[in-house]
């Protein structure tokens, strides 16, 4: 990670680049920052969270309930994580804590309507549908941090929303039984509070902390839920077998480990370029949709390969700088 007293690379600008944490936080990276690429990282963390909209639909519980457990099942691993890690490094300064917690916040609004757009489109078109994301990030970084956009990437977004208006069956045949319309309005939803959230934890990534942040950002996300989906859809307590070993998997596999590794990543990531690797989710959790019986459209899977397409062409590096 570069910081504002040292050589800025790759392209960074000095707006781009975050303020060097206390000496007290940043002299032992976390153990997950020490372990390997965050290319590496972030692709591992991804193929986690494509299994996550598959082990929802499996719970066959509503939006809030699943929103809401798989984040409380989730801190009864982080919680002993990040007390162990704060004794080994010592206390997350307070204004990262503030990011970590509107992080949280976004996330648990993402879950909700991401999980609400599972229910309405299946798991393989919703979790495409969230890469609206992939659009959003990268402007938030440019508005907040004045990280650059590249030409190509502009003049692209209007061909990855008219993917994502084919992958949500609004434009040609939709998937029997979903709600195009309703999929698109939950995925957009999900997907612009996801880059939102994806944002504050890059800028809020130390290298001494990776299972806090986490922690107080699953903390909120579940605080988010109770209240949203207890509002929307309610929230079942006791939904019984086998949803309760669905949910518990879905908050080890899909939450903890999936997060740990892509907040360990992030930080060292390029807006574009962490986006872009996310695509690994789509992709899988597409796969995964049509293992356990959803069946989309020609145009849906037509417009699934256009959004993968396009965002994965929009985020390349230019010619010269790919080394």
């Amino acid at each position: 990670m570069t910081y504002r007293d040292e050589p800025l690379t790759s392209g960074k600008t000095a707006s781009d680049v975050p303020a060097r944490p206390p000496a007290a936080t940043s002299q032992r990276p976390s153990a997950l920052a020490r372990a390997g690429n965050p290319l590496v990282l972030a692709l591992a963390g991804s193929a986690c969270i494509s299994a996550s909209a598959v082990l929802m639909k499996l719970s066959a519980t509503n939006a809030g309930t699943a929103a809401f457990l798989r984040c409380a099942l989730a801190l009864f691993l982080l919680v002993p994580l990040a007390w162990r890690e704060v004794r080994r490094v010592g206390a997350r300064p307070w204004r990262y804590q503030a990011m970590d917690l509107g992080a949280g916040v976004l996330l648990g609004i993402d879950m909700v309507f991401w999980a609400a757009s599972v229910l309405t489109v299946g798991a393989s078109v919703s979790t495409v549908l969230l890469n609206v994301q992939v659009v959003v990030f990268p402007l938030l970084a440019r508005l907040v941090s004045g990280t650059r956009l590249t030409r190509r990437f502009v003049l692209l977004i209007p061909l990855m929303l008219a993917g994502v208006a084919l992958a949500s069956g609004a434009i040609g045949n939709p998937q029997p039984g979903s709600d195009p319309v309703a999929g698109v309005v939950f995925g957009t939803a999900a997907g612009v509070a996801y880059a939102g959230y994806l944002f504050l934890m890059r800028l809020g990534g130390g290298r001494a902390h990776t299972v806090t942040p986490v922690c107080v950002s699953t903390a909120a996300a579940a605080g988010t839920a109770a209240v949203l989906g207890g509002l929307w859809t309610g929230i079942d307590l006791n939904p019984g077998w086998p949803a309760w070993g669905w949910l518990i998997t879905l908050a080890v596999v899909g939450q903890v480990v999936a997060w740990l590794l892509i907040t360990a990543a992030l930080p060292k990531l390029a807006p574009n370029v962490g986006a872009a690797l996310l695509l690994l989710q789509p992709v899988m959790a597409f796969g995964l949709g049509v293992a356990i019986g959803e069946r989309p459209t020609v145009t849906q899977a037509l417009g699934c390969a256009l959004v993968i397409v396009t965002v994965w062409y929009s985020s390349r590096p230019p010619r010269g700088r790919r080394s």
